[in-house]
């Protein structure tokens, strides 16, 4: 007897698996998780894929696909708005897979999903400067990033918008982004840009004269959301934490109880930080208006001055403990509400699930902006930050 495989299985096994990792994080979803999600046995999904990585890959690559296909054929801006608006919403987790879970699959599959995206941006690229030709080529490849990032930021969205007015919004917010114009200080072209920023030497450990122990924390914390950023928190070990800081691996517990531990102060005193600068800017402002234009100015600011903290945020919540990663999603939850109050004091027109669309595109272009080289090196990349986060929240 001949056993059949109900059609589209493998199709419905990626669009769980992508449900799940974009909703708990690759490292807190199983194979039997997936599994159960699709209602087969773990040793039926070995069937279908070899295990986690592939399943990830997979995931991810299904949505770029689509993504890819889309930019081929089109021939117009607009055209380009529509592919990534369509593709934002029907592969939502895909951001959140690219920007956060995509780092840790193998090099060489990271390598390929960097060539990917660095032909879809070229693609983007070719629409808009036939368009616009007096844009200089870093400018356009600028506002294709940006276009693509801000199209991102759906993803964490925690409930699901109706689709076709989240499309519509979106091909508007590329259509605003597309339509900016930089400074024109853009800096040299480098190599391709790393999908995850890559690592950088550390110090070699050395004697520290005297004790400092209030400043060793310090310096702990900030290597620690700079190393748990580049590298992941699985990657990245006490002794590797204390050559950071010139002290011994077994010296980092003298300051935090645990590698876990270490990771949750660094994102608590990061986000204190964020909260203090932001809100401090939006409170002191005279007015609504004022109010959105300081707090914008605020976050970019502190995102320029701390882009390891937004990348460790974005990708290393989900390895907290559960108090923990409650205290993280609040936090986030009500920044976010802050930012949805006051664009629709601002914009009365702008309802409150088009306010939540237009600031998480504005903080996922931010985010991205202050890390995605070359452009992260452009000496006018604040100002072309503000014009960008304008345009998405829809202000003139």
């Amino acid at each position: 007897m001949v056993v059949r495989r109900p059609p589209g299985r493998r199709a419905q096994i990626l669009a769980v698996a992508a449900d799940r990792f974009h909703r708990s994080g690759y490292h807190q979803v199983s194979m039997t998780e997936v599994a159960a999600g699709v209602g087969i046995t773990a040793p039926a999904l070995y069937r279908h894929f070899r295990g986690k990585p592939e399943l990830l890959d997979r995931a991810v690559r299904l949505g770029l696909d689509e993504l890819a296909g889309g930019l081929r054929a089109a021939g117009t801006a607009e055209e380009v708005g529509a592919v990534l608006a369509a593709v934002a919403v029907g592969h939502r987790p895909l951001g959140t897979l690219v920007q956060r879970d995509a780092r840790l699959l193998p090099p060489a599959r990271r390598a390929a999903l960097r060539r990917e995206l660095r032909a879809d941006v070229a693609l983007m690229t070719a629409v808009l400067r036939a368009e616009r030709p007096e844009l200089p080529s870093a400018d356009a490849e600028l506002l294709c990033w940006s276009a693509l990032s801000a199209c991102a930021g759906l993803s964490y969205q925690s409930a699901a918008p109706q689709p076709r007015r989240a499309e519509a919004l979106l091909r508007e917010l590329v259509a605003a982004v597309l339509a900016v114009s930089p400074t024109g200080a853009a800096a040299e072209p480098e190599p391709e840009p790393e999908l995850v920023p890559r690592s950088v030497p550390e110090p070699a450990a050395g004697p520290v004269p005297g004790p400092r122990p209030q400043a060793r924390r310090e310096e702990l914390l900030a290597a620690a959301v700079r190393l748990f950023h580049q590298r992941g928190f699985d990657n990245v070990s006490t002794d590797q934490l204390g050559a950071a800081v010139g002290i011994s691996g077994p010296s980092v517990y003298r300051h935090f109880d645990s590698k876990a531990h270490l990771l949750a102060a660094s994102l608590v005193r990061s986000r204190e930080r964020l909260w203090h600068e932001v809100d401090g800017a939006i409170t002191a402002a005279d007015g609504p208006g004022a109010a959105l234009a300081a707090g914008l100015g605020a976050y970019v600011g502190f995102a320029l001055r701390n882009g390891d903290y937004l990348g460790a945020m974005l990708s290393e919540t989900e390895r907290l403990a559960p108090p923990d990663r409650r205290a993280a999603v609040d936090f986030r939850r009500d920044f976010l509400r802050t930012w949805v109050g006051l664009l629709r004091q601002v914009r009365p027109d702008c309802d409150a699930a088009a306010a939540r669309i237009r600031v998480h595109a504005l903080f996922a272009l931010v985010n991205d902006g202050v890390r995605n080289r070359p452009h992260s090196v452009r000496p006018d990349l604040e100002d072309c930050l503000l014009r960008l986060g304008r345009a998405v929240l829809g202000l003139s």
